[in-house]
């Protein structure tokens, strides 16, 4: 049963973070550039694993009970994922064949941090579907059940990012390429945007 549990919930977290939304376009960035990715995948994974706890152990009430704070991350996340757009396509036009330009993007660790930090928490999809949807379903368990389902999402966020961070990385020399990494910022941006865009139209629609 343990561990029919833990597939479930592997599973489900799976599901929930392989859409490419704004932290898996961040870490792709990341592992390409090898730009603190294995750190960038740490912090994401522990940031999914709080929560998921929040989430499982009853935080989605608490959520959907307070509209302020969800107008207040709504808007945060609107005007940070417009500003990372923004600097996605600034990047892809002003790319260069030169590669001597790649150590200059790198960021330091304190922006890294810092984006990192606002990617997660400041993106309200991330609360429905590590609070409302995981928080849901992970409601129905009880005692250990629960625990064994919660460990199979946490070990799915632990997993996926950290293959994403190292694949890129490995991959880093062929998707470093001027139009491959333009074409990649562009995508980059257009993701950001179209979250940024229906957030704005799921406020709208309120």
């Amino acid at each position: 049963m343990s561990l029919i549990l833990l597939a479930k919930g592997f599973a489900l977290g799976i599901s929930m973070i392989l859409p490419l939304g704004s932290q898996n376009a961040m870490m792709l960035n990341q592992g390409i550039n090898r730009n603190y990715h294995l750190l960038t995948a740490l912090f994401f994974a522990l940031s999914d694993i709080l929560l998921i706890t929040f989430g499982v152990m009853g935080g989605s009430f608490l959520l959907a009970s307070n509209e302020i704070i969800f107008d207040l991350l709504t808007w945060g996340g609107i005007i940070f994922l417009c500003s990372y757009a923004a600097m996605s396509v600034k990047a892809a036009f002003s790319r260069t064949v030169d590669s001597s330009t790649s150590s200059s993007a790198k960021k330091s660790l304190k922006i890294v941090l810092i984006s990192s930090f606002l990617v997660t928490f400041l993106n309200p999809h991330v609360y429905i579907d590590m609070l409302m949807i995981i928080g849901s379903v992970g409601g129905q368990y009880q005692g250990s059940n629960k625990i064994y389902f919660m460990l199979g999402l946490m070990s799915a966020s632990v997993f996926w990012f950290f293959t994403l961070a190292i694949g890129a990385a490995r991959l880093s020399k062929q998707l470093s390429k001027p139009r491959i990494k333009g074409a990649i910022d562009i995508t980059v941006a257009v993701i950001m945007f179209s979250i940024a865009w229906s957030l704005l139209t799921t406020w709208l629609a309120k």
